[in-house]
């Protein structure tokens, strides 16, 4: 005769339970060894940190000596970026231009790097709020000069920023002229989920 229902139903939660405990082990055993992993990652990285002592005896007179003048950038750096902030808060609504997110300028990552010592770790977030705010700043008066004076200069530039290659070419009044009101329109790229726009010397979709 074939096995009672409940036989088989009692079957079908042991094989169940059996199932799920070996799950679990498997799911303790993967946890313990990235733990395992993740623990000799610190402690390789804990290897190339060097204490304080030694990272100052290391350092030349004259680097000790420079180092206040580095670290009065603060003040700058400080009033820059209150400066930015305000300044885009006040204008760019007026002139409908997409504000700039400062997180995605400035940040602040290599703190819990296990391979800096105290020193390091300081200078490491001095120089991400440093750079950070110059590349916000820059940020903010690209997207000002798209509006005010989109044109490119005669010369070359070292380095152009985000929006320097939809500027009219340098000389081309008509360009300017008639795509002036369009370019100033021109920020659909600068929102989430959106692709870059064309050229400023692109033929213009609609009337300027």
């Amino acid at each position: 005769m074939p096995p009672p229902i409940d036989d088989l139903l009692d079957r079908l939660q042991t094989l169940q339970d059996e199932i799920e405990e070996e799950y679990r082990r498997k799911r303790e055993e993967l946890q313990q060894r990235r733990q395992a992993l993740a623990g000799e990652f610190l402690r390789q990285q804990r290897r190339y940190k060097v204490g304080l002592w030694r990272f100052l005896r290391r350092s030349s007179l004259l680097v000790v000596l420079t180092a206040p003048v580095i670290y009065l950038g603060w003040i700058p750096f400080a009033l820059m970026d209150l400066f930015v902030t305000l300044y885009q808060a006040v204008c760019f609504p007026v002139y409908k231009i997409p504000k700039v997110r400062r997180s995605d300028h400035i940040v602040f990552d290599r703190g819990e790097l296990p391979y800096l010592n105290a020193i390091e770790k300081f200078n490491c977030f001095y120089c991400s709020y440093g750079n950070g705010v110059a590349s916000y700043l820059r940020e903010v008066a690209a997207r000002t000069e798209q509006y005010w004076c989109p044109i490119k200069h005669a010369r070359r530039v070292a380095s152009n920023h985000s929006r320097y290659p939809m500027f009219f070419e340098h000389g081309d009044a008509e360009a300017f002229r008639q795509g002036l009101a369009r370019l100033r329109r021109q920020y659909r790229d600068c929102l989430p989920g959106q692709r870059p726009s064309g050229h400023a010397s692109d033929p213009p979709s609609g009337s300027a």
